[in-house]
């Protein structure tokens, strides 16, 4: 196994502990099996090297490998794992699983025929880490790694030294002084938002040129649907272009409410097939979905209206998207990315159920007309520093993770 020794060596050593994401703190390491999904260029790689050399810091009991190392022509990952801890290995980190043709049942044997052994995997987004060949439901704790927040932007860009994040709650109850405590650390904030706005979701794309972003961008996308979504769903070719043609068709005019007949008409498809590839792109993190407020969510299922996943993906797919498009985007990711159930209602951009709360999103001259006969609304205004009352700065929904 030396050379998969020399390869975790060789990345460890030039992983640093400049920054760390937000979720090195909230994963519970000490679980037998824990997974971690999320976009390509999240920081997933990075973050489970950190760990190990960082935090966890005993070299001669962990390992470092990845699924799709030529190791693995002819070797497989119980083998592997029975070498490694017979050699004393306890640790054992295996990124991009879903490059395993096996990955499930051998993930499984793992956990059973090696209990005093930690396993941490990476996967794409696309996997459905439960729903493998064999039963991991009971076995593995799963986590999700988004796109950087604006907050962690301005920490990697090092902005500032130090900034907590704020949950929805204190932003609701407090928006004044909330925002005044971001003020103070990081001075005029617009400048920056809409640099992240355009830039700034993917860790893969710090410190790159700014005409170097958009194609890495595309990058990113053809390999989560030429490599990823490919691999895992058996798509040819013809397949993967179509999928691609119908992300390019959306991003013309997201936010938009599908007309699901003239997309199908378009793409010489079914409507099933359009609903399925909706889902499957959002799983790919390529895209976000809505429903109505009251309305049931199933899988061949019409959405209300179709984001794209993140700003970051309207400029890499159209040269000058339209900024009011932008707003709702972002408001619709960093609200999705801290867990919070989104509706769309019937009047305002999002309705949700938990706080019973009606956003509407705009630039500073928005009004509350369209939200303002509901009890309990609140409008989220760009171009501004500071708000009051039930007016909120748009950035700062940037920092709830």
């Amino acid at each position: 196994m030396e050379e998969l020794y020399e390869y975790s060596n060789n990345l460890l050593a030039q992983t640093d502990d400049k920054h760390y994401r937000f979720l090195m703190g909230k994963i519970n390491w000490d679980q037998q099996m824990l997974g971690i999904k999320g976009p390509r260029g999240s920081g997933k790689t990075t973050l489970m090297l950190q760990y190990l050399k960082f935090e966890l810091a005993q070299p001669e009991k962990m390992l470092y490998m990845t699924a799709d190392h030529y190791w693995f022509y002819t070797h497989n990952l119980v083998e592997t794992a029975d070498t490694f801890y017979k050699n004393g290995g306890r640790y054992l980190f295996i990124d991009e699983v879903h490059k395993y043709p096996r990955w499930s049942r051998e993930l499984k044997n793992i956990y059973d025929g090696y209990p005093n052994l930690k396993v941490v995997f990476s996967a794409s987004s696309v996997l459905d880490i439960y729903r493998g060949e064999a039963d991991l439901s009971r076995r593995v704790i799963s986590y999700n790694l988004p796109g950087l927040s604006f907050r962690e932007y301005l920490l990697f860009h090092e902005v500032t030294d130090e900034l907590p994040a704020l949950s929805l709650k204190e932003l609701l109850e407090n928006p004044v002084s909330s925002t005044q405590l971001f003020l103070d650390a990081i001075g005029h904030p617009l400048p920056l938002f809409k640099k992240y706005l355009k830039s700034g979701y993917l860790p893969i794309a710090i410190h790159k040129r700014e005409e170097e972003i958009p194609i890495i961008l595309n990058q990113v996308i053809n390999t989560i649907i030429e490599g990823d979504l490919a691999f895992l769903e058996g798509y040819d070719s013809g397949t993967a272009f179509k999928l691609k043609k119908l992300l390019g068709v959306i991003a013309e005019s997201v936010p938009f409410k599908p007309n699901i007949s003239a997309l199908a008409r378009k793409l010489n498809l079914g409507r099933e097939m359009i609903y399925s590839w909706f889902t499957l792109l959002q799983k790919a993190q390529l895209l976000n979905l809505l429903t109505v407020e009251g309305k049931g969510v199933s899988l061949l299922q019409k959405p209300d209206k179709v984001y794209l996943e993140n700003p970051n993906l309207a400029y890499a797919l159209k040269s000058s998207p339209d900024i009011g498009n932008l707003r709702e985007t972002f408001m619709m990711n960093q609200l999705n990315n801290v867990g919070l159930e989104i509706r769309l209602p019937k009047s305002g951009d999002f309705y949700l159920p938990e706080f019973d709360l009606y956003i509407e999103v705009g630039g500073k001259n928005k009004t509350a007309t369209q939200v303002k006969d509901n009890e309990n609304f609140m409008v989220a205004k760009d171009d501004i520093e500071i708000g009051g009352g039930k007016t909120i700065p748009l950035w700062l929904f940037g920092m709830l993770y």
